[in-house]
């Protein structure tokens, strides 16, 4: 995938817990550590929102675009 998700970093700057991060975004534990891990395909806009809210941050310290070894991007819609 070309899009990295850098929220495990903007955390650990922030020094900000898991626990505590979900508890003010208003998401389960679970769901904001697989965005953490990078296992979402998708993230709402809302959500994305109330992380760069909560951490003061803009989306493009939590999103990385890097393209792929062949250079090619592939979009599903």
């Amino acid at each position: 995938m070309a899009i990295i998700l850098r929220l495990d970093r903007v955390m650990a700057d922030r020094k900000i817990s898991l626990n505590d991060l979900a508890q003010k975004v208003g998401i389960a534990n679970v769901n904001l550590s697989n965005i953490k891990t990078g296992k979402v395909s998708a993230i709402r806009f809302s959500t994305l929102n109330a992380i760069c809210d909560v951490l003061d941050c803009q989306p493009g310290d939590i999103l990385e675009f890097k393209r792929d070894d062949k250079g090619d991007i592939n979009v599903e819609i």
